[in-house]
C-alpha cells in the first residue's frame, strides 16, 4: 500500500489524466455531447435551457386556455425562459401591446382600425397568426328544463340595448315568466365584440340591472350555473370545461337550430358564431431569441393542444402558412 505524499501525487495524476481524456471525447469533431447527443445527429437535450428571459402575454380570455397549455409545454424544453399570461380581454391586451407593455397579445377577434392606427403611431409592427377557430357558446342554468333553442331574433331581443325583456315568457309567451339574469363578457373582451357585431349588428349590449359583465370567463360560468334564469355566452372550451352544470343552448340562424360541436365549428355550419382566434406578435419582440423560439413553438404545436383544451385545430395546410410568417 502506498503511504503520505507519494501515494497522493499519483492519484492526482490519475485524476488530471482522467478529465484530460473527458475534455478530448466531449469537444472533439465526433458530434458527440457527452452522451446526451442520440447519434451525433440531434443536438443536445440541455440546449433549450441556454434561453432566457421573459414574454410577456395579455388579452383575451378566450384564447388564454390556448396560449396558457403552449407556455407550459415550452417550458419543459426552455425552463428559463418566463411566460407570464394575463387575461384583461382583447381590447385591454390591444392596449397594452400598441404601449410597448407585452410582446404578444391575444385575440378572439381581428385588431380594430383605432387599434392599428395606434400600433402605427408607436411604431409597432407586429406579426397575426390565426391559431385555432372557437363557437361562441350560449348557455343556461342546468336547472332551466324549457329553452330547447334560440334564434338569432331572441338572442337580439334579449341582450341588446333598449330590452324591454325581463322575463322568459317575453322571449316566448309559453315560456314561465322566470327572470331573465344576464351574464356577459366585458367590452374590453373580443368575445362580447364578436356577438355584438354577429347577433347584435353592433347595436351595443344593453346595460341595466339584470345584466353582469366580467373579462373572467370562468365568473360568467359561476353567475349562470349559479342562477336559475341564467343566460351568458363565452368561449366553446368553457362549455366543455364546465359542461356538467351548464345546459348548451343551440341556436338558430335560418337553418334550424344547430349546436356548437367540434365538427359544426371547424365546418362553419355553426352560424354566425364561429369564428377564429388570433395572437399578435411585436416584430420588435421578434428579435428576441425567446420570443422567437415562443412564437415559432407556439403555431408549430398548438394544433394538438386545441383539441387537447377544448378548440378546434386549423388544417394543416393553414398551420404551415402561419408559420411561414415567422421565417
Amino acid at each position: 500500500m502506498f503511504k503520505g505524499n507519494g501515494f497522493k501525487g499519483i492519484l492526482m495524476s490519475g485524476m488530471v489524466a482522467a478529465l484530460v481524456f473527458a475534455a478530448a471525447c466531449g469537444n472533439g469533431g465526433t458530434g458527440t455531447n457527452n452522451g446526451n447527443n442520440k447519434g451525433g445527429n440531434e443536438p443536445a437535450a440541455t440546449e433549450g435551457a441556454t434561453l432566457s428571459g421573459e414574454v410577456k402575454i395579455d388579452g383575451s380570455s378566450t384564447v388564454f386556455p390556448l396560449t396558457e397549455a403552449a407556455a407550459e409545454e415550452f417550458n419543459k424544453e426552455h425552463p428559463g425562459v418566463r411566460v407570464p399570461v394575463g387575461v384583461s380581454g382583447t381590447g385591454g391586451g390591444f392596449k397594452q401591446f400598441c404601449a410597448g407593455e407585452i410582446a404578444i397579445a391575444d385575440a378572439s377577434r381581428p385588431i380594430k382600425d383605432e387599434e392599428a392606427a395606434a400600433c402605427k403611431a408607436a411604431g409597432i409592427e407586429y406579426t397575426d397568426l390565426s391559431v385555432a377557430y372557437d363557437g361562441l357558446s350560449v348557455v343556461v342554468s342546468k336547472d332551466n328544463d324549457f329553452v330547447d333553442h334560440l334564434t338569432v331574433e331572441e338572442l337580439n331581443k334579449i341582450f341588446t340595448t333598449g330590452s324591454t325583456v325581463q322575463t322568459w315568457k317575453d322571449v316566448r309567451p309559453e315560456w314561465p315568466a322566470e327572470k331573465i339574469v344576464m351574464f356577459s363578457p366585458g367590452a374590453d373582451s373580443g368575445t362580447y365584440d364578436y356577438f355584438n357585431e354577429a347577433i347584435l349588428e353592433k347595436a351595443g349590449i344593453r346595460n341595466d340591472k339584470q345584466i353582469s359583465f366580467s373579462e373572467d370567463d370562468n365568473t360568467l360560468v359561476q353567475g349562470v350555473s349559479g342562477s336559475k334564469g341564467g343566460i351568458g355566452y363565452f368561449g366553446f372550451a368553457y362549455f366543455e370545461e364546465n359542461q356538467d352544470k351548464l345546459k348548451l343552448v343551440p341556436i338558430d340562424s335560418g337553418k334550424g337550430p344547430i349546436a356548437p360541436s367540434h365538427e359544426t365549428i371547424k365546418d362553419g355550419t355553426y352560424a354566425p358564431l364561429s369564428r377564429p382566434l388570433f395572437i399578435y406578435i411585436s416584430k420588435k419582440e421578434l428579435e428576441r431569441p425567446e420570443v422567437d423560439a415562443f412564437a415559432k413553438y407556439y403555431i408549430n404545436n398548438i394544433g394538438p393542444l386545441a383539441d387537447e383544451v377544448g378548440y378546434i385545430a386549423l388544417p394543416d395546410e393553414q398551420y404551415a402558412t402561419e408559420a411561414a410568417k415567422l421565417q
